[in-house]
């Protein structure tokens, strides 16, 4: 009997003890809450996220990773967090690869002889080639092509991607885009154009980064603005249709640019911190309004708003401009390097990465977290009027958060309509006018509720240092 006795009570020790007590939950204090409404009806009023992508838009243009125009944007950033009354701010290195694009142009040649609407993909190497176009619907026909029968040949992809809401296409555009190049070589082509991947109807090509396979040679590579590849598709349905491909770009050794970082100091919890944040550099087709001056303007204006209080919430707000999240997500790979003996110290990390259309659903996540559904549930409810829902089984984290996330960072979605956004994605349309100053408000005001609950929640979101796969946004 004494020997059960003693078993109980030990049993009932070890169940006492950290490692086995009940998960405790987080939870926001009721003035919180009342000062996070009382801000998201300052942001809706407010124009500094209109301010901010108008300036970096207007004074810098578009701003490729390593360029000039990159290292004035980085200038810039520093430049606007101080104006903006940011306590610190800082650069962090970030290098890579140099790619640049310098001129490029594409032409049926024979019988139909016509120019068409391409841009190289990034990462496309140079030259010029003329050959007999194959097409083929999508990039499981190119994968399903005999092997060495596009010797000689041009191999042409034309899967339409279609327009959503979450943009959940790009994943099959984007495919095409990242491995349809090096799927053309491995049959035995000599070139590689695809259909844009993009929704829209406009002669305007999409851009985006490609990557060739170890141990194959590089071929040029490009994309077609939708109307011209519906312009091949029938050309190729006539008859045997060959093009010429010009393209003069290509990498050019190493660059570094910087992740930019600004802090409003938290009053108890300093280095506890909030992150929000969009990435600095742009393609440079159009002026990179959409992708991702908006994110950047976005959440440096809700830090600013959340600085302007007169009682600084109880962790840091920090935001962060990402250098060259275009051609590999380097910043937010970087940022998670130079930071990961810091993971429990991140509360929860969001990045605004997909334009300026309204935020519809909102959610958090990380490795542990069921503690923080009370508070996720609290900040959702202050988001309600601005029309966003509480999604408690979506999400994921933006693409530059996606490094900190896969090391144990808790991440939070705040999901925007994207319906139009494979419109621009990349072209030369994506410009300020393209920005309903409206919708940009509201995207404000969520991610300044967001911040500052988070900053203010009594208990953690679970970041937790240790390897994770987080969802796919």
């Amino acid at each position: 009997m004494r020997r059960r006795v003693l078993a109980i009570a030990s049993t009932l020790a070890l169940l006492a003890s950290p490692a086995f007590a009940a998960p405790s939950t987080t939870t926001l204090p009721p003035a919180s809450l009342g000062t996070a409404a009382q801000l998201r009806e300052q942001a809706l009023k407010d124009d500094t996220g209109w301010k901010v992508v108008e300036s970096l838009t207007t004074e810098i243009g578009p701003r490729i990773a390593g360029s000039e125009a990159d290292a004035r944007a980085v200038a810039w950033a520093v430049a606007k967090f101080k104006a903006l009354g940011f306590d610190k701010v800082w650069t962090e290195p970030v290098e890579f690869p140099k790619w640049e694009r310098r001129s490029e142009s594409a032409q049926v040649v024979g019988k139909h002889a016509q120019p068409l609407a391409i841009t190289a993909l990034g990462g496309s190497p140079g030259g010029s080639v003329e050959a007999e176009v194959v097409r083929f619907a999508d990039l499981a026909a190119l994968q399903a092509a005999p092997e060495g029968s596009l010797k000689g040949k041009i191999a042409f992809v034309d899967y339409q991607m279609t327009a959503y809401r979450d943009g959940r296409d790009y994943g099959k555009g984007g495919a095409v885009r990242s491995k349809g190049p090096s799927e053309a070589i491995r049959k035995g082509a000599v070139g590689f154009v695809m259909r844009s991947a993009g929704t829209d109807s406009h002669r305007v090509p999409h851009t985006g980064i490609t990557r060739f396979d170890e141990g194959l040679t590089p071929v040029p590579a490009a994309a077609l603005s939708v109307p011209d590849a519906n312009q091949l598709a029938r050309l190729v349905a006539l008859g045997t249709t060959r093009i010429k491909l010009d393209l003069d770009c290509g990498w050019d050794g190493k660059a570094t640019s910087y992740n930019v970082i600004g802090e409003i100091t938290g009053r108890s919890l300093p280095k506890e911190v909030v992150v929000i944040g969009g990435h600095l550099d742009s393609w440079d087709l159009g002026t990179g309004a959409v992708d991702d001056g908006a994110g950047v303007a976005i959440t440096m204006a809700a830090g600013h708003l959340i600085g302007q209080l007169k009682q600084a919430p109880k962790r840091t707000i920090r935001v962060v401009a990402f250098a060259n999240e275009e051609q590999g997500l380097y910043g937010g790979k970087a940022y998670a390097e130079a930071h990961a003996k810091d993971i429990a110290l991140h509360q929860v990390s969001a990045e605004s990465d997909f334009g300026a259309g309204r935020i519809y659903a909102f959610n958090t996540g990380s490795p542990n977290p069921e503690g923080s559904r009370e508070a996720t549930r609290q900040i959702a409810e202050v988001m309600k009027p601005l029309g966003i829902e509480y999604v408690a089984d979506k999400g994921g984290p933006g693409p530059d958060i996606g490094p900190l996330a896969a090391k144990g960072g808790a991440w939070a979605w705040l999901a925007q309509d994207g319906s139009d956004y494979f419109h621009l994605h990349h072209t030369a349309d994506d410009t300020l006018d393209k920005i309903d100053p409206a919708a940009l408000a509201q995207n404000v005001a969520a991610y300044t509720v967001f911040a500052y609950l988070s900053a203010e929640a009594e208990g953690s979101f679970g970041s937790e240092a240790k390897p994770t796969t987080p969802p796919n946004e």
